[in-house]
């Protein structure tokens, strides 16, 4: 699968919050054999991202969106993903009555909170999806996220988003395989490589520099598994190489 990554969110915009979310997804869906193809962060504008997700869930295979779910006015993104795929919200009946149980929970175990909030929760507008999706909810956050044709929308809090994208994990098993090979090279040195393994074999290079006394590494990724191993071998034979780093 090809994937594109969307991070809703002015803080992130800003420099206030540390974008984990697309550095985290893109890691867990590389390792299930699905490729991302581009990450993106756009403002709490519900214009901009219906713009964006409509043009990318219609040139990848699926659109990850994360962030902007909750009861604040600047948590724009279901409304835009529903305006996107040209899909009216509607309340999921089931997701409504799960959540007026955990909010009855709530206020049973906790009394003291709940009295010094008055917690007045929307339940329709927490429970509204765009039609047709499949909902995604957990124990881990408050509103659901869903599934929307090829659309994906989890919410921003990073354990919250984790816990959701379990739910959909196995739906980005893919058929790429990828090796490291980790050398001293320079990275300024490793052209003739790279233009070699281009010209032989039918594999993607990516080239991390070293940094300090760590190695830099090249990440040969193909569908192949045969293919990515013989040009692995191919390079190990034009390089110094070295042992992987402790904890790689």
């Amino acid at each position: 699968m090809d994937v594109a990554i969307i991070t809703v969110g002015d803080e992130i915009l800003a420099g206030d919050t540390t974008n984990t979310n697309a550095a985290w997804l893109a890691e867990e869906i590389a390792d299930r054999g699905s490729r991302v193809r581009r990450i993106l962060t756009v403002p709490d504008d519900r214009s901009v991202i219906a713009a964006r997700v409509r043009e990318w869930s219609a040139a990848f295979d699926a659109v990850l969106v994360t962030g902007g779910l909750g009861g604040t006015p600047d948590d724009v993104t279901m409304e835009a993903v529903a305006d996107a795929l040209d899909r009216p919200l509607v309340v999921d009946g089931d997701e409504r009555e799960r959540l007026v149980e955990k909010a009855r929970e709530f206020r049973e175990e906790n009394p003291e909170l709940a009295a010094e909030y008055d917690l007045d929760l929307d339940f329709d507008a927490a429970a509204s999806l765009p039609e047709g999706a499949r909902p995604l909810a957990t124990d881990a956050g408050w509103v659901p996220g869903c599934v929307a044709g090829n659309v994906y929308v989890f919410p921003g809090f990073p354990d919250e988003m984790r816990a959701m994208f379990d739910l959909a994990a196995e739906e980005f098993v893919g058929d790429a395989v990828s090796e490291t090979v980790w050398t001293p090279t320079p990275e300024g040195a490793l052209g003739p490589v790279l233009d070699g393994v281009d010209e032989r074999f039918d594999v993607a290079v990516g080239s991390y520099p070293g940094k300090g006394e760590r190695p830099g590494r090249l990440k040969v990724t193909g569908t192949d598994s045969d293919e990515v191993a013989a040009a692995v071998a191919w390079i190990e034979g034009e390089l110094d190489t070295v042992d992987a780093p402790p904890g790689e």
